[in-house]
């Protein structure tokens, strides 16, 4: 039975996501990460940031304004009070990213970097300025006067922008025959372009290397842009809004899926506010401008800020050849047994092959789709795509196939939030190639990673194909950890074949064999897989349960793993972002201990590992342990049959649960402690990841 004392069964789930951005943060605070490291994980926080105001604060402040009981729903709190909440803790980080920049400045100095504002530069470099501003960025700039417009112009929320005051001269006017002064104020809005990078390296005759932000740019010529107007003084403060990412749908039956999702798309860029945050050096007077003309709220999140916002682009900051301040770049390795040159589909053929990326090259998985474009035995491509990288590798290979004669069939997932309008653009290029497309079931997003490709041999056809816990995305593969099968089991893809049946005629529900599929029997099948562990030690067995995710928030599949703790069962969980279990409380989830890994890759691979009576089952899977992974996606768990590769993956858990570096205890305390093993040596997972892999090829080398 569970303790009565345990008052609180789960961590809330946006607080848990906001301690996750909290260890992105604590990278970009560490002393040990390379310098322009740092500044990038600034930037990683920043657009995490953005993204989770956009999606969860959005939502809750729906909620909020629904006016609706929604205590129940978020666990025991009311969406106001949990806005207020999140609002708060936010400010807090952003102070504290505050500091960290500026701490990071400091140090850059010391390397002769120095990022200088409009009021240090000297004349070498106002030349430049002055010369940069006319040739490349005043063509670009957007500039709206505001005084007396009717309706407010329309901030974007990808944009940033410089609210500026222009205090004109004084002129007299007579009032009862007297002249007295009368000085107008003017408000205007300067848009700074996209098109001309955030960042302006400035020329130097010396070993110093000088950096100015194009908002600084713009500061410096403000006269430039605004010299039409007789003022005493100007100043421009940044500005930033965010909005309502939710896409709303019609429900005109004569239009398409791709019609409505491209409508919905566009009005994004009208959702309502929900973050605005600003320059706290601004003038009262303007502030309370913006925000009156604009609508804003105490309903919504008004953040004061530093002098510059959007700092996600710091993911972009130029290298400046510095090197030494970046962490070492490894080279992808080769997969042991897949040689650089030959048939893929022969090698795979005799075995399965497990690619690791980015410690493996990622190359392998566009080299399979290649050459099945150009076999002319192969006769059908099937592939479902998430996330696609621009100008895509993937989607080449897939149109080079249906011009050499291929029946391709391509699941794309228009609703792949954020990514709409790429893969909108994606899906009309590759149907004007002949490629048939599928838009999904209704009601479902498709999220599984799974490609089946139909070959003829011997007059028979014979499946390849490949299954993967992540996007097939070349350029997030360089820096996003995840595991992809090539496999020749016939039993595995004829179960995914039955996926591609499902896509096309929805209201059948097909039996797997092998797959574990959401959102039909993924949850019953992980619970099944949870009651024999819980058998096997109630029964004196040893029982564990291993799992590597990147959230787990489903509160009944939480339950099932507090009920296999007191059980007995040893449960390990490697979580990246948000965790609403609470591990190592007395009577409810002692046995579960929970680590997080923030480190130069993101994590994740999701891969579930059971001890099934020390013959251990492993799977890989494009679902995390979430509602909407079970219920509401199209999600594959696969399981591993060959004896190497599962050997490999019991590994490469191993190495993650070993890490003491980089790795964070999770606790119902959010407190983001690192896991230290007193005595033990320091182990960086990623690094040893790394060693693994390479290892495994001097050994082959040895032998050969």
């Amino acid at each position: 039975m569970m303790d009565n004392h345990v008052e609180n069964l789960y961590i809330d789930r946006e607080k848990s996501w906001l301690t996750f951005n909290a260890r992105v943060l604590q990278e970009a605070a560490d002393e040990s990460v390379p310098l322009l490291d740092r500044l990038r994980f600034l930037g990683i926080f920043s657009n995490n940031l953005d993204e989770f105001f956009r999606v969860r604060y959005a939502a809750i402040r729906r909620m909020n304004m629904e006016q609706e009981h929604t205590e129940k729903i978020l666990g025991g709190i009311t969406a106001e009070k949990l806005l207020k909440d999140i609002t708060d803790i936010v400010i807090e980080h952003q102070s504290e990213s505050l500091r960290i920049l500026s701490d990071i400045e400091e140090k850059l100095e010391k390397e002769n970097i120095y990022i200088i504002n409009e009021k240090e530069i000297n004349k070498e470099q106002e030349n430049f300025i002055k010369d940069f501003f006319i040739q490349n960025v005043s063509p670009a700039v957007v500039t709206i006067m505001l005084n007396d417009l009717e309706e407010f112009p329309l901030l974007m929320d990808t944009s940033g922008y410089l609210a500026v005051k222009l205090v004109m001269k004084p002129t007299n006017e007579i009032f009862f025959d007297t002249f007295l002064p009368k000085q107008e104020i003017k408000y205007a809005i300067v848009e700074m372009p996209k098109t001309v990078n955030r960042f302006v390296v400035l020329p130097s005759n010396n070993e110093k290397q000088h950096i100015i932000l194009l908002d600084d740019v713009i500061r410096y010529n403000l006269h430039s842009i605004f010299n039409v107007f007789d003022y005493e003084s100007i100043s421009a403060h940044m500005v930033k809004i965010t909005r309502d990412a939710q896409l709303e749908f019609d429900s005109d039956l004569s239009k398409s899926l791709l019609e409505k999702i491209s409508v919905s798309v566009k009005e994004r860029r009208v959702g309502e506010p929900v973050r605005f945050v600003y320059d706290q050096a601004i003038a009262k007077d303007t502030l309370d401008f913006l925000l009156t003309r604009m609508k804003i709220d105490s309903s919504d999140s008004v953040i004061p800020g530093g002098r510059y916002h959007n700092r996600r682009d710091y993911m972009n900051f130029p290298n400046l050849g510095r090197y030494d301040l970046l962490y070492k770049q490894n080279f992808a390795l080769p997969i042991p047994g897949l040689d650089l040159e030959g048939s893929l589909l022969t090698k795979i053929k005799e075995k399965d092959y497990l690619l690791n990326a980015p410690y493996q090259s990622f190359s392998y998985l566009i080299r399979f789709l290649r050459e099945a474009a150009l076999d002319p035995k192969v006769v059908s491509i099937k592939i479902t795509l998430y996330r696609l990288a621009k100008n895509s590798q993937i989607v080449s290979s897939l149109i080079n196939a249906a011009r050499n004669g291929k029946k391709v069939i391509v699941q794309i997932e228009l609703q792949a939030r954020f990514d709409e309008a790429s893969n909108i653009s994606y899906a009309e290029q590759m149907q004007r190639d002949g490629i048939q497309l599928i838009f999904g079931v209704k009601g479902l997003k498709v999220h599984s990673k799974i490609c089946v490709i139909e070959r003829i041999e011997a007059e028979n056809i014979k499946l390849y194909g490949f299954i993967s816990t992540g996007n097939f995305n070349e350029l997030t593969a360089r820096f996003y950890t995840d595991v992809t099968l090539f496999t020749h089991n016939q039993k595995i893809l004829k179960d995914a074949n039955k996926i591609f049946d499902f896509f096309d005629v929805n209201y059948r529900i097909h039996r797997y064999k092998h797959l574990i599929v959401s959102p039909h029997y993924t949850r019953s099948r992980f619970n099944k897989l949870f009651d024999r562990e819980i058998l096997n030690a109630q029964a004196g067995k040893k029982a564990y349960i291993k799992l590597k995710m990147n959230s787990l928030t489903d509160t009944k599949m939480i339950d099932k793993l507090y009920e296999a703790s007191r059980a007995g069962v040893k449960v390990n969980l490697i979580v990246r972002g948000i965790c609403c279990l609470i591990p190592g409380v007395k009577g409810m989830s002692e046995n579960i201990r929970a680590i997080s890994i923030v480190d130069n890759y993101l994590e994740h691979s999701r891969v579930y590992i059971f001890c099934n009576e020390e013959d251990p089952e492993v799977y890989i899977s494009s679902a995390d342990l979430m509602t909407r992974n079970l219920d509401a996606r199209v999600e594959v768990t696969c399981p591993i049959y060959d004896d190497e590769i599962k050997k490999e993956l019991i590994d490469t858990f191993r190495i993650s649960w070993k890490a003491n570096v980089k790795a964070r205890l999770l606790n119902g305390s959010l407190e983001n402690k690192y896991k230290k093993i007193n005595g033990e040596k320091p182990f960086r997972a990623q690094l040893e990841m790394y060693n693994y892999y390479r290892d495994k090829l001097d050994v082959i080398y040895q032998n050969l």
